[in-house]
């Protein structure tokens, strides 16, 4: 670590930003001076451990065992290998960090640790895992709105942006972020990016620090980034839609067999135990106020638990392998998903759902090609198509009927999640929508 520390001072660093995730999805962080990276490394940064029961709002709920009081320590400490130092922000590096006891033992609150814990658990069944995210986020000048010039998709509304887009795709090269695509969306002043796949750790850390290089270089063209769930009540809000596949020996199991389009018996069961916890998976994914009220029908949210081949309007859309494509590009994207998730928690209750429906050797029922939004609820009923979490108590519900998803987090960070749950929960109690989601649009 010195010597990394020395390297970075003499290109002109002086700082490095140890960044982490919290129960909300909001990125927090420290910062140290560049020549203390080797203690940190060693010894980390002290953080409260109260950080893992503030909800949306900064508000902090104390309740949960090991949480009842302001006193303690938390050691946050850099993952050495992934520091990077920030193109768009010259003078600092950029590291995600692990939460630790103070005396170096694991924190049982600590996020990224659960999804470490599930990545061993793949690889003790032989299994590994890609992961890729799809993120939405709308940008706005400083001093109001963008203004929209051109459909939705268009080169035109890309062009209103020009600079930023360059400079976005510039510093995400430089800080080893891979991207497929960067392209005006449906909502006004819109935009998406997708990040390439990545085994799973990686994929959650550089959705943060693409997080971070976006909100750079929209700073630096007079610009901010939003990445809420919804931005107007009116129109379709971000989703942060996850794209997941699972292998054995390098094979991809959603492709090369001969079952549903192409997929092996394990990669059917992998996509049924998705299906199976949807509810309580989704209470994990989009688990905030702002993301209950994105999900609804109709407007691209995918607001009914079911799957579907290519079917956009599917929670959990099937993309098979292609000619063009290849086998290795088979996934299913996970669409009730978006920015007020932390990424280690989704990832991690997202494997262990899908390890289980292979485990038990599921086999999901047909895919649905149609939108379920329009039909009865009779119709829906007989198909057994049911919406995903609409309320507070529907979300409290599917967790707590959740034998797997409460073991996945351990009941200590379970009962943080759940209590900081419940306190964006009362904060939102009569107030209005746009109230609700004027609070959300800088959080993340």
């Amino acid at each position: 670590m010195q010597k990394t520390a020395e390297r970075l001072a003499e290109d002109g660093v002086v700082g490095l930003i140890v960044v982490w995730a919290d129960n909300n999805g909001i990125p927090r962080s420290r910062t140290i001076p560049i020549e203390q990276l080797p203690q940190a490394a060693e010894r980390g940064v002290g953080v409260s451990p109260l950080f893992a029961i503030f909800d949306t709002h900064d508000g902090i709920t104390y309740g949960p065992p090991g949480l009842t009081t302001p006193s303690g320590d938390v050691r946050l400490v850099p993952v050495a290998d992934r520091i990077v130092r920030l193109a768009g922000q010259p003078a600092f590096a950029w590291a995600p960090g692990r939460q630790m006891n103070a005396d170096g033992s694991p924190w049982p609150y600590d996020q990224r640790s659960v999804l470490e814990r599930q990545v061993e658990a793949a690889a003790r069944a032989g299994l590994e895992f890609r992961a890729g995210y799809e993120m939405e986020f709308r940008l706005s000048r400083l001093d109001g709105p963008l203004p929209v010039v051109g459909p939705s998709y268009s080169p035109r509304l890309l062009l209103e942006v020009d600079e930023f887009a360059a400079r976005l795709m510039g510093d995400l090269r430089a800080n080893g972020v891979e991207i497929g695509q960067l392209h005006a969306e449906y909502g006004p002043a819109q935009f998406e990016l997708n990040i390439a796949p990545a085994d799973p750790l990686t994929a959650a850390d550089r959705q943060l620090l693409t997080r971070q290089t976006i909100h750079a270089a929209a700073r630096a063209h007079g610009l901010r980034a939003c990445f809420a769930p919804l931005t107007d009540g009116a129109r379709v809000g971000n989703g942060w839609h996850l794209h997941t596949s699972v292998a054995r020996d390098g094979v991809n199991l959603l492709s090369g067999g001969d079952g549903v389009h192409g997929m092996t018996p394990d990669g059917a069961a992998y996509l049924a135990g998705l299906l199976r916890d949807l509810p309580s998976i989704t209470a994990i994914t989009a688990p905030s106020v702002a993301s209950l009220l994105r999900l609804r029908p109709g407007f691209f949210s995918s607001a009914y638990a079911f799957w579907g081949v290519e079917n956009r309007e599917a929670a959990l859309r099937f993309v098979p392998a292609t000619p063009l494509l290849g086998a290795a590009h088979a996934n299913v994207e996970l669409k009730p998903s978006d920015a007020s998730a932390n990424p280690y928690l989704s990832l991690a209750v997202v494997i262990a759902s899908g390890l289980a429906g292979i485990a038990d050797g599921l086999v999901p029922p047909p895919p649905l090609q149609e939108d379920p939004g329009p039909w009865t609820d009779e119709r829906r009923a007989a198909a057994g198509i049911h919406r995903l979490p609409a309320t507070f108590e529907d979300q409290r519900t599917a967790l707590l009927s959740s034998d797997r998803v409460r073991a996945v987090l351990g009941e200590e960070l379970f009962g943080a999640f759940t209590v900081v749950r419940a306190a964006d929960q009362a904060w939102a109690e009569g107030r209005p929508d746009d109230e609700i989601i004027a609070a959300h649009l800088w959080r993340y």
